[in-house]
């Protein structure tokens, strides 16, 4: 199953550049990372400002995003796979922009927690759509390859997103931050409306019938192949969003790094693009297997030695930055090659297998 599969198309009569689809995809993933990433700063302002008391309650804004993916995630993949890519890819964009919008405008927590549960809903379309369109065109290698290219870039905004939110704090209210994230959305969406054409082709187009609907995702769930590496996934992405979820009040809580927190945070999520990136030159030559596993077994190792460190107490600031990037280091490995070969017998059902492994490891 590891070998090298040719794309299911070529540039030429895709009728865009390879590099402007990587780039179109990736800005389509990242939008997930940006409606995080960039909130990191501004927690502790959102909670005073909308009178959250307990500092862990701050975190469900982070929560109740993802509640709204993963509830969306199973409901775009059928779509996609009945009415083509882009027409569930601009619906989700739009709800994306409309919540972010309105967010800005919210006065209680309570309904700042709905409408980011809404903006995740609308979120889940670019994240189950965008691998999918990467399966129409690809398989087996190739298409880790090009997972490994979007996962470089798409690891951008978890560099800069964080600092985009600290500029917008130091200048206007954390409102802002949900105005510059619809702002993006919004730009985003439209250079996709006037470049990304449809890449499901019309003979693999399904019905959404609850029949067939239901028979896609049979083929989903009772694929070995793509049943275990999908749940290996979620365990190493159970990991990291756990982190992700916590990072403010780690790097500001426990160690004091106030404005530095985006800088460190930064540092780290780059060491996930570098592997990224080498995994992309590298995937062709060695196979995702060898190199997912041993990457694997890396952050694992790593992750062990953290956690006996962390049990003689707090570990130093730089102890922790150093383990914690080598553990992304790994991850950069892990997730684009086992979301390659979890995809790899699935291309007729892309959406849905989407969809399925989305949902799973969000």
């Amino acid at each position: 199953m590891d070998q090298q599969t040719e794309p299911a198309l070529h540039g030429g009569s895709f009728g865009i550049p390879k590099l402007e689809f990587i780039a179109i995809a990736a800005a389509m993933m990242a939008l997930n990372a940006l409606a995080i990433d960039i909130m990191l700063p501004g927690l502790q302002q959102i909670g005073a400002s909308l009178g959250v008391e307990d500092e862990n309650h701050r975190q469900f804004v982070i929560s109740a995003y993802f509640a709204g993916l993963a509830f969306a995630l199973l409901a775009y993949g059928p779509a996609s796979d009945r009415f083509g890519r882009r027409a569930p890819m601009f619906f989700g964009i739009g709800v994306y922009v409309i919540a972010a919008l309105l967010a800005g405008f919210a006065t209680d927590f309570t309904t700042l927690l709905v409408l980011r549960f809404i903006q995740g809903i609308g979120a889940a379309s670019t994240r189950v759509i965008a691998v999918s369109m990467v399966r129409d065109r690809f398989g087996g290698r190739a298409m880790a390859e090009i997972m490994s290219l979007i996962f470089m870039v798409f690891m951008v905004i978890p560099v800069v997103a964080p600092s985009i939110g600290q500029l917008v704090m130091l200048f206007a209210e954390w409102h802002w931050i949900f105005y510059c994230m619809a702002g993006i959305a919004f730009a985003i969406g439209c250079w996709a409306f006037l470049r990304l054409p449809e890449t499901l082709a019309p003979q693999n187009r399904r019905p959404i019938d609850l029949g067939s609907v239901a028979k896609a995702f049979a083929i989903v769930l009772t694929n070995r192949l793509s049943l275990f590496y999908t749940l290996a996934s979620t365990i190493v992405f159970g990991a990291l969003f756990g982190f992700i979820n916590s990072a403010q009040q780690v790097y500001v809580g426990i160690y004091g790094l106030g404005v530095w927190f985006p800088v460190i945070f930064a540092v780290v999520a780059g060491m996930m693009a570098v592997s990224s990136f080498l995994n992309s030159r590298l995937v062709g030559r060695f196979g995702m297997r060898r190199l997912s596993h041993s990457a694997l077994i890396g952050f694992i190792v790593v992750s062990a030695i953290w956690f006996v460190w962390s049990l003689f107490g707090t570990v130093p600031v730089v102890g922790f930055v150093i383990l914690f990037a080598a553990a992304m280091f790994q991850f950069g490995w892990i997730g684009s090659n086992f979301n390659a070969i979890s995809m790899e017998p699935l291309g007729h059902i892309a959406g849905t297998a989407a969809a399925v492994q989305g949902s799973a490891a969000g």
